[in-house]
This record gives structure tokens, sequence and C-alpha cells, in this order.
């Protein structure tokens, strides 16, 4: 073979693992910087954004989801799910609506922070929202997106009051549970999803604080295990309880954090502690974590050395439950 040829074979191989089959359900990852932004592609093709980074960085983050959409095949978004008014999550929304259409946006209603900063991100979001539809949900709601069985557990400072088919198992952390002195702001009124695709469940509840994860998972668990915890509120130790992280145990996590945002020891170590436990995926190397409360580098998308190359992570879980994880770092992939 060629030089050039066997280059371009080698170039092809090494990218195929960053694609989805047809009939999968295909997460996306977004670096943007210890904020949050993950795609969803449905087996069906449809669209879900959940969150999308920050303001500023000459339009950085809303580049980097439309980079991942063009990877993905994606031309509009047909759902935009915002779990909270916070800068990190709603900041890069205008920005990102000059580079695709938003045909919906799905929040959890009126802010609860209106000081001048609040105030100017709620009304730059509100005016993206007059030019489309809007879905204002409550806990117990499910999503109109087909293929998937997409119900909100949390929103608006509430949790759901019933267990989901499934769950119901009594849930021992719960007796070491310990409120913490915790203000209750934008982020416990983060709209949190339970996503189901026929065997494989995951869970994202944005930046859900600590307090609120007692009325989700005590006495009893209202979610069952998932397969992949979305790492709540990037791994800060406002979030991520024992009672929440063991009730939910998960095979895999994936933690949104940025490499000097999240990633605490604190909550490495909680989800490092779940029985079974495979792996802890993250977006950055956690600067202050050092090598103990960091994962090994091949599942890693960002490392110090270079904390703002931009390299997101991708998952893609089929029916049956079984999924796989890829690094666009450097190519990495494993399956579950």
């Amino acid at each position: 073979m060629a030089p050039m040829k066997l280059r371009v074979a080698l170039l092809a191989l090494l990218c195929a693992p960053m694609f989805a089959a047809s009939n999968d359900l295909t997460a996306y990852f977004i670096d943007v910087e210890g904020g949050q932004s993950t795609l969803f592609v449905t087996p069906t093709g449809q669209s879900v954004l959940v969150d999308a980074g920050w303001p500023g960085f000459n339009g950085r983050d809303a580049d980097r989801i439309a980079a991942v959409a063009k990877d993905a095949g994606i031309k509009q978004i047909d759902y935009f799910l915002l779990t909270h008014f916070h800068v990190d999550h709603a900041g890069g929304v205008p920005a990102l609506a000059e580079k695709l259409p938003i045909k919906t946006f799905i929040d959890h209603g009126d802010a609860v922070e209106h000081d001048p900063n609040g105030q100017k991100l709620f009304d730059a979001y509100q005016k993206e929202v007059a030019k489309a539809k809007h879905i204002v949900v409550k806990p117990g709601d499910k999503l109109p997106i087909k293929g998937l069985n997409w119900t909100i557990v949390s929103a608006g400072g509430n949790v759901i009051d019933k267990p989901l088919p499934g769950a119901g198992q009594a849930n021992p952390d719960c007796a070491s549970f310990k409120k913490r002195d915790i203000r209750d702001d934008e982020n416990g009124q983060s709209v949190g999803s339970f996503i189901q695709y026929g065997q494989f469940k995951t869970i994202d509840l944005g930046d859900l604080l600590w307090n609120k994860e007692e009325g989700l998972m005590c006495p009893a668990a209202k979610v069952p295990p998932v397969e992949v915890y979305i790492v709540s509120h990037h791994g800060m130790n406002m979030s991520g309880s024992a009672a929440l992280v063991h009730g939910l145990h998960p095979k895999v996590a994936i933690m949104d954090n940025g490499a000097r945002k999240g990633g605490t020891a604190e909550a490495w170590d909680t989800v490092h502690s779940v029985p079974g436990i495979q792996d802890i995926w993250q977006l950055h190397f956690a600067v202050a974590g050092g090598p103990e409360h960091n994962s090994p580098e091949n599942v890693i998308a960002n490392m110090q050395q270079n904390p703002d190359s931009g390299n997101y992570l991708k998952l893609v879980a089929h029916k049956d439950g079984h999924f796989e994880v890829t690094n666009g770092r450097n190519g990495y992939s494993k399956k579950y």
C-alpha cells in the first residue's frame, strides 16, 4: 500500500470508534472547561442538549458544541434542557443559538437568583426561549423524546415522590447521611433526568445539592441502579453523597470537571468506593487532586499539560444494556 493510502487507512481506523452504529443512544460529554454540556443523539436521530457551558471566551463553548454536533451529524437542537440558571450551564445559550437552531427549550421555570448578574443571565436566556417552544417541567414528567424513557426526577427544588419502576430498594447509606450547611440556591433547583434506553440507564442531576439528594434516595431509593452515573456538580463536594452515589450503584462514572473546578478528592473517593465500580472517566485531570485522586491517563480527555485542548468523551449505549466509552484525546475505547 502506498504511504499516503496507508496513512489514510490508519486514520480511518483510529476514528472509527468515535462514531456510533445506528439504533444506539449516543452521548457526547463536551469540554466546556468546568461547566456542563452534554449532547444526546437518540436512536431515532433526535438531539437533546443538556446545558450550554459558559459565555465569552470568544464563543469557545458554543464553537465546541457546534463542532461536536457536526461530528454527530446534527444540524439542529431538537430539545435544549437547561438544568439551572447558572452561568456555567446557561451562559452559552445565546452564542449557541446563533450557530444552531434550537426548537424546544426545557427548564424548571423562573430563576430564584435575581441579583444583577443572575437577572442578566436569565433575561438573555428568555430572549432565546421566546423564539421557540418552551416546556416547564416538574418531577415525574416524561419528555416527548422518541425511543427513550426520559423522566424528570428533580426540578424547581423538588424531587419525585414515588419510586420509579425497578426502584424502591432500601438504601443502607441513608443511616449515615448527614445534611450539610449549604445555601439552597439555583443549584438546588436543578432539573434532574433519569434516562433509559432498553436495559441501559443513566442519570444526570445537574448541580442538585447534597441535601436534596436525601429526598431522592432515602430511606429507600426512588431511582433504580444505573449503568452510568454522570457525576453531579462537576465532582464538587456540595453534591454527591454516598447515599446518592452508592444507591445508584453505577458500573461507570463520567465527570464533567475542569482542570481547576470540581473533581474534588472527596467526590472522587466517594465514587471510587462504589462496590463494583469499573472506571471514572474525567473530562480533565483535576490539578488539586494529584495522582491519587485522578483516574489513569487513558480515561481522561484533557491532561494537565494542555488543559484547554477541548477533547470530549463519547458514550455509545445499546438496548441490551452494554455500552462503550471513547476518549476523544487518544481514541482509547472500552466496552462494558
